[in-house]
């Protein structure tokens, strides 16, 4: 018979032990760290298209850290996939931007406040009568320390390192829009000679409407596609204004919207630029350290 004191780790040895697996537990956390802090300081602009089905969501991560989510989904597919790109430690986002009120934008901005320590709210000032939109109001009440503004063209983000985030629209008052669409915040992403243009849900006529007013001003590196690539989108005009070298699409398998359109395909085949979406690719990320731009595999 064995006595069971004789297969008992001594109390002193137990104790050696678990003070060495503590140190290695905190050498391990302190690499992690390390990475990902050296991740979010890296000098290089980081713009992810993620993956989040039929909806938009859109990672910004500066060059000195800043991290700027542009609308969140439908659902909580974002908060599953923000620490792919973030880190599974980072719980601070400097900025949300909700484009629009409509529920594949923001439909999973109530769960990223809830789990995101988030420092400013940019919104286009327009309300909606949805229970997605009554869920994104009442968490955001619960946030105090949360700062909202309403986006207004001319305003500029800082994202450090030089890189910036420039408001193009809306340019007026648009709380008493009917179309939600019609008020999508438009975005132009700058650093150095790269850009990102990021448009919501906004339909051809405002994009018309912005190619008088802006004109060369538009043109963009990567041009993320107005909603999905519906065809009442990114019309020929527009994508002549922006001339991007790749179109993004944010679109869910197998929608029941037939996104991307094929007059939308057809048209930036014309204009001779590449196509990717996240029907095909998942989540997307595009890199830049100012000077090049290139896809993140």
């Amino acid at each position: 018979m064995v006595c069971a004191s004789s297969i008992l780790i001594p109390m002193k040895q137990r104790r050696g032990w678990l003070q060495a697996l503590v140190l290695v537990l905190l050498a391990v956390a302190n690499v992690v760290v390390v990475v990902v802090l050296s991740t979010q300081h890296s000098g290089v602009l980081a713009v992810s298209f993620l993956d989040v089905g039929q909806g938009d969501a859109i990672l910004i991560q500066g060059p000195t850290g800043v991290d700027v989510l542009i609308d969140g989904g439908s659902d909580r597919s974002v908060v599953r996939e923000l620490p792919k790109g973030m880190g599974p430690l980072d719980r601070h986002i400097d900025m949300v931007v909700a484009t629009h009120p409509d529920k594949d934008h923001i439909g999973g901005l109530p769960d990223v406040l809830l789990l995101y320590d988030v420092d400013t709210l940019l919104t286009p000032g327009l309300a909606s009568d949805t229970d997605g939109y009554d869920r994104f109001v009442a968490t955001v009440a619960q946030e105090p320390g949360l700062e909202a503004f309403i986006a207004r063209a001319g305003q500029s983000i800082s994202l450090g390192g030089d890189a910036y985030m420039e408001v193009l629209y809306p340019n007026k008052d648009v709380s008493r829009l009917r179309q939600t669409n019609d008020a999508s915040i438009a975005l132009r992403v700058v650093y150095g000679d790269t850009s990102f243009l990021l448009t919501g849900d906004m339909p051809s006529t405002i994009e018309d409407e912005l190619v008088r007013e802006s004109g060369e001003l538009l043109q963009s590196d990567v041009l993320k596609a107005g909603h999905h690539g519906s065809k009442y989108s990114t019309s020929a005009l527009w994508l002549s204004a922006v001339s991007p070298h790749v179109v993004v699409i944010s679109a869910g398998k197998g929608n029941t919207y037939g996104h991307p359109a094929p007059e939308v395909l057809e048209r930036v085949g014309h204009q001779g630029a590449e196509t990717v979406s996240t029907i095909d690719e998942g989540t997307i990320t595009f890199v830049s350290d100012g000077a090049t731009l290139w896809r993140r595999k």
